[in-house]
């Protein structure tokens, strides 16, 4: 450990388990103190399972299992008030805070039965979620924080997640996370002033349960009935230039540490892309 993030506050959303996780971890693991939230509940239109509260209390363990500090609240990031008073419980035990990651995310897949509302769910946690946080930071942010939102590399290319067999929920995924493009240049820009650094990470498929669900591996293999991840995972290597069929949560992490140390001091309004390669194989996308 490098103590990269010594004395810093870090607030996360999503933070229960998968990439959430990592950032508390890896943030934790350079001297970060830790705002941790996740819905902790089933969204309707998501097929697979969402976490628990179980798996927050996991998250607070090993932040705790570090010699950190943590705030671990439920709290679903639709909800503008219920974020805002999980960062006052925040800052009741901190006093400051440093670091955003905007993590949250949903990509719901009801292949069999699409629905408008999937694509409401989507664009509601991956879009306005994402302002909902930064937002309810921004009045606590001292100069020099540094924001992180997490999008896609999937939504940067075309024929993907926007493709009819991905339903409305796909289509709301892509639609928030190319959206997260522009707001991300923006704030960057109205935040410069006050020395406040506003990047976006753009990962490939990462090894969460948002890759390895059914409806997923349905997508990868729609000519078998009920394919398995082995089935899927040479689909999911066809993405990437360099062949491997998913980065992990720690690789996302590593960026975010990155960005959120003083290393990257004059970095921002970047689209950083984890992907392996995917944007240079697939430019026009895969069916391109």
């Amino acid at each position: 450990m490098s103590n990269r993030l010594d004395g810093k506050i870090a607030f996360i959303t999503g933070a229960a388990r998968g990439q959430g996780r990592a950032h508390a971890v890896r943030m934790a693991e350079e001297g970060a103190d830790v705002i941790a939230v996740d819905i902790c509940d089933q969204i309707k239109s998501v097929t697979y399972p969402l976490a628990s509260p179980d798996d927050l209390d996991q998250t607070a363990k090993a932040v705790k299992d570090l010699g950190r500090r943590i705030v671990a609240l439920k709290a679903d990031v639709r909800e503008r008030d219920q974020l805002r008073a999980a960062v006052e419980a925040g800052m009741s035990e901190f006093g400051h805070l440093d670091i955003v990651v905007a993590n949250a995310g949903i990509l719901p897949l009801s292949l069999d039965d699409t629905e408008p509302s999937d694509f409401v769910d989507a664009s509601d946690v991956d879009l306005l979620g994402t302002m909902n946080t930064v937002a309810v930071s921004l009045p606590h942010l001292a100069d020099g924080s540094s924001i992180i939102v997490i999008g896609s590399t999937a939504a940067m290319i075309p024929n993907t997640t926007a493709n009819p067999s991905m339903g409305s929920g796909g289509a709301g995924y892509m639609w928030a996370k190319r959206t997260l493009v522009g707001y991300v240049e923006q704030m960057s820009y109205h935040l410069a002033p006050r020395f406040i650094r506003v990047n976006a990470i753009h990962p490939t498929n990462v090894n969460t349960h948002m890759v390895h669900n059914d409806e997923m591996y349905k997508v990868f293999r729609p000519d078998l009935e009920h394919p398995t991840r082995e089935d899927a995972e040479p689909g999911f290597t066809y993405f990437q230039a360099i062949p491997i069929p998913y980065v992990e949560p720690q690789d996302v992490a590593n960026l975010a540490v990155f960005l959120a140390c003083d290393e990257s001091r004059y970095i921002t309004g970047q689209q950083i892309r984890i992907d392996a390669g995917a944007l240079l194989k697939f430019p026009a996308g895969p069916l391109g």
